[in-house]
């Protein structure tokens, strides 16, 4: 009988690969008789905001030991998506039609529905070949895309508009000794070395999970 963690672990990432797929289905059926990249957050916005939030239960996870994960890179990821999507995104209408909204939310969908349906298969001790190989190939080209021509690039074109409406200056100018507008631009200039540290090291679990399969059959 499968452990009470092993279904919990099982039924999250069910629901996570479910609601990416699901706002991945929005996003492309608005698009496609659109033909239109403006209106990605307006059709799923609300729910990516959602699923986001929702995933800081994974730096729970592996903060207490419910999978392997640890915390430190699992809160990279979280933080560096979260504030894109609730500080800047939900935040700043101007910029909530521009194409990195759509080229980020389907990056994301792509990315999230692999890596949760490879979870939740792993969590039954059942998961397909194709999937594994999926999970630790497709990333390689997602996850740079999504960052550069997503986030990135919309946290730049969000720039002025931080600017002028001097965003969240009761929380910086007030009790920091910068402004908001200076912490975005500091963050455009580390997040290439931030990402990168989490890039490397799904490259490094690619080389110990592909292999592992490979001996598996030999």
């Amino acid at each position: 009988m499968p452990r009470l963690s092993t279904l919990y672990l099982f039924s999250y990432n069910t629901l996570q690969a479910i609601g990416w797929a699901t706002a991945f289905f929005i996003i492309i059926s608005h698009f496609i008789p659109t033909k239109s990249f403006n209106g990605a957050y307006a059709a799923a916005g609300d729910l990516v905001c959602l699923l986001q939030t929702s995933s800081f239960l994974e730096v729970i996870h592996g903060a207490i030991g419910l999978v392997p994960s640890g915390v430190l890179l699992p809160l990279m990821q979280w933080g560096g998506r979260t504030h894109f999507v609730l500080a800047i995104v939900r935040q700043i209408h101007e910029v909530q039609e521009l194409p990195p909204v759509f080229i980020a939310f389907v990056a994301w969908s792509i990315g999230e529905v692999i890596r949760y349906s490879h979870y939740a298969f792993n969590c039954i001790g059942s998961c397909p070949a194709w999937l594994m190989y999926l999970r630790y190939t497709a990333f390689i080209v997602v996850y740079p895309v999504g960052v550069a021509f997503g986030e990135m690039w919309l946290m730049y074109e969000a720039l002025p508009f931080i600017k002028a409406k001097n965003l969240y200056a009761n929380h910086f100018n007030n009790k920091l000794p910068f402004s908001y507008y200076s912490f975005v631009v500091g963050l455009l200039v580390v997040y290439p070395f931030l990402w990168l540290k989490l890039y490397l090291h799904l490259f490094k679990q690619r080389q110990s999970k592909l292999r592992k399969k490979h001996e598996k059959k030999h």
